[in-house]
């Protein structure tokens, strides 16, 4: 079964209150399998736009990722991220097939 992702872009308005979201969410990911694979960090827009922040978490599965955001140890840290700041977020399923080059 293919893993699970949230992919969110970023842009944080009050750093000071942010912070109360990242020590909040730990709850739902950790409950949920949540791993961080991308946490900000050097990037280079190549197309379109960007936000400043990006973030990609990685869960067992989509359904794990999917819960963990209607959680309710989720939703109580999503009041402090949207109080600190605006983003776009998806969930998506992982990719378990065939890749370039192999049979």
């Amino acid at each position: 079964m293919p893993k699970g992702y949230w992919i969110a872009h970023i842009d944080v308005g009050d750093p000071d209150a942010y912070k109360k979201y990242i020590e909040a969410n730990a709850a739902a990911f950790t409950k949920f399998g949540g791993r961080f694979v991308v946490r900000s960090g050097d990037f280079e827009v190549v197309e379109g736009s960007s936000r400043s922040r990006h973030v990609v978490i990685e869960f067992p599965d989509h359904g794990a990722a999917a819960a963990c955001y209607r959680s309710p140890e989720y939703r109580r840290a999503m009041a402090f991220r949207e109080a600190a700041s605006e983003g776009d977020l998806i969930i998506v399923a992982g990719y378990d097939g065939p890749q370039p080059g192999e049979s």
